[in-house]
């Protein structure tokens, strides 16, 4: 059945590609190539008909395999067939039954309708064997029952006679040596572990440092995700994850040093040092803001008009920069664009385009000559 169900899937996305090309001209007419703004397209209107999203994780994983090796969630497989004209996934199978299917389905019937003829003698029979032994489990079982009552009985009176004396004259007096044997090495150890707590109680209480990052050009809180890379020595860097409108919090510092490095795709990344024994438990950073990068981001998702827009962005942008579109996929990790694509992608509207995230940007001579970006997933059905 499974087998029946790939090839299902596999007429399913032919009528998908069929009613998408209706309408619509890709880059290529076959579902399995197409990629970065064809598939941003087929997103848009699988939300229009369908009422639901796919990501592009998902879109990557089951039609650009060909023949599919595995099947979509049910949810995923219920929206394309909605696509496609069907009301659900089995309406779509229904409507597509293969001839074994149909002769599968008669053949089952019979088998068990034979079943049914060919097991009333065995009942017959089985009922038969029943009434003959039920004579002799009864006895085994009264037979059972006299040795566990009589190998009780004598466990008792051997417990009884035997250790109950032994085990009151022998329990209290090896309590009593027990206790003053071990008390003043207990007594010892407690005082051990104060004298230790207070030489070293500045690494048990818990001391914490808030960094509060602004833009140095503003002087106003930043309201994107910034990357803090601490480094220890001897020990590989730990990166976090500082949120917007809220301080980082370094905590419970082993060393009496502080580097970070703090960095963001709309800043310049600047590298902090810092002297935790002098150094204030508050305090406010400011950040130089990367131009460049935020005059990208601001044309790419400005409201203004298409045209203005286009032309500021290649004005900005080298004619020879490098683009990369990053994919949360295994298997096509990374896309590049040329500079008229991309400039095609993020100033056609789209729904894609609010989940649109700079991943980092360069800049030479006063031109953007690197662009790494990502589109966030978000599937819903």
């Amino acid at each position: 059945m499974a087998d029946l169900d790939l090839l299902h899937f596999e007429q399913l996305k032919s009528e998908i590609q069929t009613k998408y090309l209706t309408n619509h001209t890709p880059s290529n007419e076959d579902i399995s190539h197409w990629k970065g703004i064809d598939i941003i397209y087929f997103q848009e209107d699988l939300r229009k008909i369908a009422k639901g999203n796919i990501s592009e994780k998902s879109f990557y994983t089951y039609f650009k395999s060909t023949p599919a090796t595995k099947l979509p969630r049910i949810d995923i497989l219920n929206l394309l067939s909605v696509y496609a004209g069907y009301a659900s996934w089995y309406d779509f199978k229904k409507n597509h039954l293969f001839a074994d299917e149909i002769l599968r389905e008669q053949e089952s019937g019979e088998e068990i309708q034979t079943a049914e003829t060919e097991s009333e003698p065995g009942n017959a029979q089985n009922r038969a064997s029943d009434g003959k032994t039920t004579g002799n489990e009864m006895e085994e079982s009264q037979l059972e029952a006299v040795l566990q009552n009589n190998s009780t009985e004598n466990q008792e009176l051997i417990k009884n006679d035997d250790f109950s004396g032994f085990s009151q004259n022998k329990e209290e007096p090896r309590v009593k040596k027990f206790v003053k044997k071990n008390l003043w090495y207990g007594i010892s150890g407690i005082l051990a572990l104060l004298v230790g707590f207070l030489g070293l109680k500045d690494q048990f209480i818990s001391k914490e440092y808030y960094y509060t990052f602004i833009d140095a050009d503003r002087n106003s809180k930043i309201n994107g995700d910034l990357q803090v890379k601490i480094f220890k020595e001897n020990e590989s860097p730990i990166l976090y994850t500082a949120k917007p409108n809220e301080p980082f919090v370094y905590k419970n510092p082993s060393s009496k040093t502080l580097v970070m490095e703090v960095s963001s795709p709309y800043y310049k990344t600047d590298r902090i040092v810092r002297n935790l024994e002098t150094a204030p438990e508050s305090e406010t950073i400011e950040l130089k803001p990367n131009d460049y990068a935020i005059m990208l981001y601001y044309y790419s998702n400005s409201k203004q008009d298409i045209k203005r827009k286009r032309e500021r962005l290649n004005y900005l942008i080298s004619d020879n920069a490098l683009i990369y579109q990053v994919y949360d996929n295994d298997k096509y990790g990374v896309e590049t664009l040329d500079k008229r694509r991309y400039i095609t992608l993020v100033t056609t509207p789209t729904t894609s385009l609010k989940n649109m995230e700079v991943i980092d940007t360069q800049m030479e001579k006063g031109k953007i000559v690197l662009i790494k970006f990502k589109i966030i997933n978000n599937e819903t059905s």
